[in-house]
């Protein structure tokens, strides 16, 4: 399985995008391609996509931890890795 998180797709690449994946919410897609074409897509993505782009990639692995997650330029989103996982930052919201 594989998921892509963006901010701003250039639109040739959207619309590619849409031959493997469905799209339930504007530059969210997901799919369950299988592992030679999940590979293929996350290739394309990184050399056709800008910085601009900004997005999250979380592919499926059949190794631990189960997964992994690329960047396309600066996401809106931190990565960071503990003891071999990576993980997304989530902001804290200050209560009032």
């Amino acid at each position: 399985m594989i998921v892509v998180v963006a901010n701003n797709l250039p639109p040739a690449v959207r619309g590619r995008m849409k031959l493997w994946f469905v799209e339930p919410r504007a530059n969210v897609f997901v799919s369950g391609v299988k592992d030679a074409v999940a590979c293929h897509v996350v290739e394309y993505l990184l050399s056709h996509c800008s910085a601009h782009a900004g997005g999250i990639i979380f592919k499926s692995l059949s190794e631990p931890p189960g997964y992994e997650i690329r960047t396309i330029g600066m996401p809106d989103r931190d990565l960071c890795e503990i003891s071999g996982l990576q993980l997304v930052i989530e902001k804290l919201l200050k209560s009032e």
